[in-house]
């Protein structure tokens, strides 16, 4: 049976899919911050004895990520698909009046987590047998373009578009694949001020509700870049609510 393990599992695009794997024969190890939504997320799932485990995690530690794969290589014997979904944005302020720490976290755990876990993934990969497996990527719609105030989660998403290059370029060799999905507008809690009073800043300043879609259709997005065989890799996909305002002019 084949064995994943998914970031920011315990809510929206990461327990959309986690679910989805699971329901595609999967053991999953969802993997957050905090147990309670983990547990609650995989009570949902109704997922069987055994094919789902709960591992709080701190992707921006790479003590916790070390602990993660352990226990995952320990619980499943191997690993198939990494799903690098754990991620956090900062106070939509002005560049100049962003601060440090809010512009580290963001980096820690958007850039570096993604890192940390690829190379702990990796090691597992290339030494199991048979070898090899797929590393997917939230890259989101911010690694095209950006929203306003949105400097640090912006350039975290655009450098994750070049760890996903520099991935499936270096994973050939054990082979491992990499691919990056490009989410825009999942219904999670993250977007429900989307759709909220006056709703979120658009390009030329005015505010606007934007429709969204849901966060089960990115769960079989990924489930499907999961299924594809060694031989075949999805290396960059958009998948967005067909009327939110990012292609053309808005």
């Amino acid at each position: 049976m084949k064995c994943a393990v998914v970031t920011g599992a315990g809510t929206g695009i990461g327990k959309a899919a986690a679910t989805a794997l699971l329901q595609n024969g999967y053991r999953v190890a969802f993997a957050g911050r905090r147990r309670e939504p983990l547990e609650a997320a995989i009570a949902e799932a109704k997922a069987a004895s055994g094919q789902a485990l709960a591992i709080p995690t701190n992707v921006a530690d790479p003590a916790s990520v070390a602990a993660l794969f352990a226990e995952v290589k320990a619980k499943f014997g191997r690993l198939d698909v990494l799903f690098n979904n754990a991620g956090v944005g900062a106070p939509g302020v002005n560049m100049e009046e962003l601060t440090f720490e809010q512009w580290k976290n963001v980096v820690d755990i958007n850039l570096t987590g993604v890192f940390l876990c690829t190379q702990e993934a990796i090691r597992i990969m290339k030494d199991q047998s048979p070898r090899g497996g797929r590393i997917i990527n939230n890259g989101s719609i911010s690694a095209h373009a950006p929203r306003p105030l949105s400097v640090a989660y912006t350039s975290t998403k655009h450098a994750i578009t070049g760890l996903t290059k520099c991935i499936a370029l270096d994973g050939r060799k054990y082979d491992i694949a990499c691919g990056q999905v490009d989410i825009g507008n999942a219904a999670t809690p993250m977007t429900d001020r989307m759709v909220a009073g006056d709703g979120v800043m658009q390009a030329n300043g005015t505010m606007a509700q934007e429709p969204r879609m849901p966060a089960d259709d990115v769960g079989r997005a990924v489930a499907y870049m999961a299924s594809l065989g060694p031989d075949a890799n999805v290396l960059f996909m958009t998948v967005m609510a067909t009327k939110m305002p990012f292609v053309g002019r808005g």
